[in-house]
């Protein structure tokens, strides 16, 4: 049968989509694509995961009994990463006879072209939505990249100062705001108003890995309602900003870096997360791209995206491959098949609060133990924010240096009170300070290669992706577990991430030389409910494939209960209480009967962008609930969102009138000093001034020099415009003046001459 998911007629884009319902094996989609592309290739076909356990009648009440299993629909299986808004023909199929199933992918299309038509008519006239350009965005702890289409391929875009990385800095002045280099560039004066680490707070409550990051952090982090936000002094009122606003500066510089490079409008992007970002994380992120006036297209794994940087275009002969990605704030590791464009995750693992960060500060530890022991002044005890932001950038300077030298030197002038703070620091010193670091990424891998049952034999490649991976112990530790195996370095591990997010944003924008890619992901963390007596029940494994949904049924724990909770977790403990607590609801209205006969059906939903949504059915009456996991208390509120997306157009409207008034200012303090230089130059300009002419210009330059120190405050730009017009307006007659005389005297040629200098001036 061919059925119609998600129609929307105001798109001519189409999927057919093959569902193997009868052959249970993992590879039969691969058959279907192949026949498909026989009988007409330019239709794309897209595996879907088979049926789920709760449609093969494996459901359970909640007290043992049995559930009936339910027919299988459209809406019951998992889509791959599949775009929603195009429709959807779905054909359920039974692997069978060669012949038959080219049969049928034929009669498949011959309905579908008939749909197409019929909604090509509906659809004629219909304005289309503007859109603008799809962009990659890294947006990563220590620094972010953006990628773009351009001209048929990928590239990494500059900043503003020609660098391809960006740190994810931002800070406050008293009379702008400033991201990246500009921001990080100036901590050492400004130390309590520069803000970084956004990306290790984000989506998540004050809890104890935040604590511990705060007493490095020169900037002040406060309990808000249990969720950690940055108190910040701007336009001399103190704020109090969610990590999402500091990630929002931070994308929408990128988003403006990619505008000004492309010379187009840039209105939607791919962004990546870390694979073992929890589902608030996630969901965060988006909201962060938001505010940054941004349509998230989709959330993006960072090993997937990167193993599609090293993948575009290789062979179609199926490699399996270890992404190994360790960066400045998280750490994960992702299994994969990459196979003729298709990139189907086997297993993720990681750690959301492990990378170069955290060796930075182990360093930090390290020089402040040697100031107390051998200087006797505490740092820590003094909370010197000045010193500890010059302790944490050499930090960075000496972890980067023993990558490729043996030994490097600290030298800070004046930090000791006035005396220079040396010391010498060799890598092996290095590496024995951060073994217990390096070797927590090795579980990991030990855990995704046994979750993916791959032996270390069967992987063909080993790919290094994160600025950490270039630390030599590192590499020497995932060989060694590999058994000697070489790495393979062939990808940016800086830009490797921000171009596999360019090529998922072709793919969902529709870049030709993208059509084929294929992007099968899972999500990292168990997902379930709290059943009787606080039990973890899973409905989704780790490790599941996404887009997916599963239902199970549960009943009620008592006699005659007219109401349940549902209380969803994140995580693989036996406990509920000890999982990542993501959200509950509400559903009333149950009938009243004995336990364990009300049926009520759960249902979690997992989009292409790992984020949830979960539901529940009493079958009874119909009666229904349902949660997208927004009521988190971690994660921001619908309104606290619109606020922030009317404040950051108000910050940006702000920040442009402040730059407009100072770039008015620059323009008339530099025509003062122009004229000042100009009419003392006794060797040209000066000497055919008069000594009237010499005392205007000198009472001028003094009168505007004084009002600007007077009003450069207060001033709008439009007042500085009026000063330099005043200017002019005694200037100019004394310099035509001049330019006429000069003419008169030297004849045409001179006079030529003179009116290219009024050019210059």
């Amino acid at each position: 049968m061919i059925g119609i998911h998600d129609r929307n007629y105001t798109i001519s884009y189409y999927h057919l989509i093959l569902v193997d319902s009868w052959n249970s094996s993992g590879k039969s989609w691969k058959v279907i694509k192949e026949l498909t592309n026989q009988v007409r290739p330019c239709v794309p076909v897209v595996p879907l995961e088979h049926v789920s356990d709760s449609q093969k009648g494996n459901k359970r009440h909640r007290g043992g009994q049995v559930g009936r299993p339910s027919t299988v629909g459209v809406d019951d299986v998992g889509l791959p990463s599949v775009e929603k808004s195009h429709p959807s023909f779905i054909v359920f199929v039974q692997m069978g006879y060669y012949y038959w199933k080219k049969a049928l992918c034929q009669l498949a299309w011959t309905a579908m072209s008939v749909l197409m038509a019929l909604s090509m008519t509906v659809n004629a006239g219909a304005p289309k939505p503007e859109r603008g350009a799809t962009i990659g965005i890294d947006l990563g702890t220590t620094y972010s990249c953006v990628a773009v289409w351009k001209d048929g391929h990928i590239e990494i875009v500059p900043n503003n100062q020609g660098f391809r990385t960006t740190p994810s800095w931002v800070a406050f002045t008293d009379s702008e705001f400033l991201v990246g280099d500009a921001a990080k560039n100036q901590v050492a004066m400004n130390p309590e108003r520069t803000i970084y680490d956004a990306k290790r707070i984000i989506g998540r409550g004050f809890d104890e890995g935040v604590k511990g990051d705060i007493k490095y952090w020169p900037f002040k982090v406060v309990n808000s309602d249990g969720k950690p936000k940055i108190s910040v002094l701007r336009d001399g009122k103190t704020k109090l900003m969610a990590p999402e606003e500091i990630s929002a500066l931070i994308l929408g510089y990128m988003k403006d870096t990619a505008q000004e490079y492309l010379g187009s409008p840039v209105t939607h992007a791919v962004i990546t997360v870390p694979a073992y970002f929890s589902d608030a994380q996630r969901q965060a992120t988006k909201d962060a791209g938001a505010i940054a006036g941004l349509v998230v297209e989709r959330v993006l794994n960072e090993p997937t995206a990167a193993a599609m940087a090293y993948g575009l275009d290789k062979s179609k002969k199926e490699q399996k491959v270890v992404v190994f990605d360790f960066g400045g704030g998280t750490f994960d590791v992702s299994m994969l098949t990459i196979e003729d464009n298709i990139y189907e995750v086997k297993a993720v693992n990681g750690d959301t609060h492990l990378g170069g960060q955290d060796l930075d500060l182990i360093l930090v530890d390290h020089f402040l133990d040697i100031i107390k022991t051998k200087h006797g002044i505490d740092f820590k005890k003094d909370d010197n924010k000045r010193a500890m932001a010059k302790l944490r950038a050499e930090a960075e300077k000496v972890k980067r240096t023993l990558s490729t030298s043996l030994e490097t030197r600290v030298i800070i002038d004046g930090f000791l009170k006035g005396e220079d703070f040396i010391y010498s620091i060799s890598r092996a010193k290095f590496e024995e300070m951060c073994k217990q670091l390096f070797a927590k990424t090795m579980k990991p891998v030990e855990m995704a290669l046994a979750d993916a049952k791959w032996k270390k034999s069967d992987v063909d490649e080993i790919i290094l992706v994160g600025g950490s991976t270039r630390i030599p112990k590192v590499q020497e530790m995932l060989q060694k577990f590999f058994d000697g195996k070489k790495l393979n370095q062939s990808v940016h591990p800086d830009e490797a991430v921000a171009y596999g997010a360019a090529v998922q944003a072709g793919v969902l924008s529709g870049e030709k030389k993208t059509e084929d890619v294929l992007v099968i992901d899972v999500t990292p963390l168990s997902l379930g409910i709290e059943t009787v007596n606080g039990i973890m029940t899973h409905l989704i494994a780790r490790n599941s494939q996404v887009p997916t949904k599963k239902t199970q049924v549960f009943s009620t724990a008592a006699d005659n209960q007219s109401s349940v909770e549902i209380v969803v977790y994140e995580g693989e403990r036996t406990m509920a209480k000890d999982n990542h607590f993501l959200g509950s609801f509400h559903l009333g209205g149950i009938p009243l009967a004995p336990r364990g006969m009300p049926q009520i059906e759960v249902s979690f939903e997992i989009d292409a962008n790992g984020i949830l949504t979960v539901g529940a059915l009493e079958k009874s009456t119909g009666k229904s609930q349902s949660i997208n996991i927004t009521a988190d208390k971690q994660r921001l509120s619908k309104e606290e969102i619109e606020r922030m997306v009317e404040e950051a157009e108000k910050f940006r409207a702000s920040d442009q009138e402040k730059k407009e008034k100072i770039e008015a200012r620059t323009s008339l303090e530099n025509l003062l000093h122009q004229i000042s230089t100009q009419s003392k130059d006794e060797d040209g300009f000066g000497k055919k001034l008069s000594s009237e002419d010499k005392q205007a210009i000198a009472s001028l330059v003094e009168e505007k020099t004084k009002w600007i120190a007077e009003n450069q405050e207060s001033a709008s730009k439009e007042d500085f415009e009026e000063q330099a017009a005043e200017v002019e307006k005694v200037y100019g007659p004394i310099r035509n003046k001049v330019f006429q005389d000069g003419a008169a005297a030297g004849g045409p040629e001179e006079s030529e001459s003179k009116a290219d200098d009024k050019d210059e001036l």
